[in-house]
């Protein structure tokens, strides 16, 4: 009986560490983006009306979101309110006629963590390529 309580012990300790790193992470990444959003409306760098698009299928859908896209396929973006987006949503028809609603992405300071090889990149070398580029964006 001893055992299975030290063991109960230790992964919660194990899962309290995570999520301290998680949130630690997640606080410089908002430091980032906030530090893009003031540089980009210092250098008066043109929001855009965001987009997103259906995990399957074509099209894209309005959004109320206005802000930077970080990646030429536009399925990342800074919004002006400092917030990530992830801008892939379900396909609907509510969403294609009246607008999709997209919720704040929690950020990591490495985009695409974890998912195939050749697809993550820091988030600061993002933000940097992005103000780099200025108002001529693809």
């Amino acid at each position: 009986m001893e055992w299975a309580e030290a063991r109960r012990r230790a992964v919660e300790g194990h899962a309290a560490a995570e999520e301290r790193r998680k949130a630690n992470e997640a606080a410089a990444a908002h430091e980032l983006i906030a530090g893009f959003v003031r540089t980009a409306k210092e250098r008066a760098l043109p929001a855009t009306r965001l987009t997103a698009r259906p995990y399957q299928g074509g099209g894209r859908y309005r959004t109320a979101l206005r802000g930077w896209y970080l990646k030429a396929d536009r399925s990342l973006a800074v919004g002006t309110d400092g917030e990530l987006y992830l801008l892939t949503v379900p396909a609907s028809l509510r969403a294609r006629l009246a607008g999709a609603h997209v919720a704040p992405h929690q950020p990591r300071l490495v985009v695409g963590e974890g998912g195939r090889d050749g697809e993550s990149i820091p988030l600061r070398t993002l933000l940097d390529r992005r103000l780099a580029a200025g108002p001529q964006w693809p």
